[in-house]
């Protein structure tokens, strides 16, 4: 055997010796942290944009997102409920939530107007509620029950709170996120489907 090949049959049993080390496994993936609890949803009681009255009641035992709009908006409403119509198609396979829109307007939002509203921009009247009720309550609603700023009408405008809120099974708020931010509103879609599995 030639020295070039005996130097060759060599390396090759040395290499064939080495303890290989096997391949690290996959890191697990980290479980998602519990969403908060951030206390119970309040009891409201206002009207639909069928005239009918609805509240919490109707909402027990569902995973629900509210938000407070009004359809006279020129500034984020609109990008608002453009958001939400988002969440109910992203969110259609998730049984049994439910979208609330409460106008802060209540004079001018009528339940027909909330109608014409809600038609505007695709809303599912099966799973998507537009309210509207005595201007005191809605107040009450958004600023001691759910703990979101709602101003004074100016001009026509009604500064009020950006932020959807979410709710679980059992009435207990569980976030709170911008509705004009596309990352936060995805974020939101993740945590209902989190909360909407069975």
């Amino acid at each position: 055997m030639s020295r070039v090949a005996l130097v060759a049959a060599l390396a090759f049993l040395i290499g064939c010796g080495e303890d290989r080390a096997a391949p690290s496994p996959a890191p697990l993936a980290t479980p998602p942290a519990e969403l908060p609890r951030l206390g119970q949803a309040p009891d409201f009681r206002l009207v639909d944009q069928d005239g009918r009255p609805s509240g919490r009641a109707e909402l027990a035992g569902r995973v629900w997102i509210a938000d407070f709009v009004f359809t006279n908006c020129a500034g984020i409403c609109w990008t608002m409920t453009a958001a939400m119509r988002q969440l109910q198609d992203q969110l259609s396979g998730v049984e049994g939530l439910r979208f609330v829109s409460v106008s802060v307007d209540p004079e001018r939002d009528t339940p027909e107007r909330l109608t014409w509203y809600a038609g505007k921009h695709g809303a599912d009247p099966a799973r998507w509620r537009f309210l509207t009720g005595e201007r005191d309550a809605i107040r009450r609603l958004s600023h001691e029950g759910f703990h979101l700023a709602i101003g004074e009408p100016a001009d026509g405008d009604i500064p009020h709170s950006s932020r959807f809120v979410l709710v679980d099974r059992e009435g207990e708020i569980r976030g709170y996120y911008d509705g004009t931010d596309g990352a936060e509103v995805d974020r939101l879609a993740a945590d209902a489907r989190r909360l909407g599995a069975p």
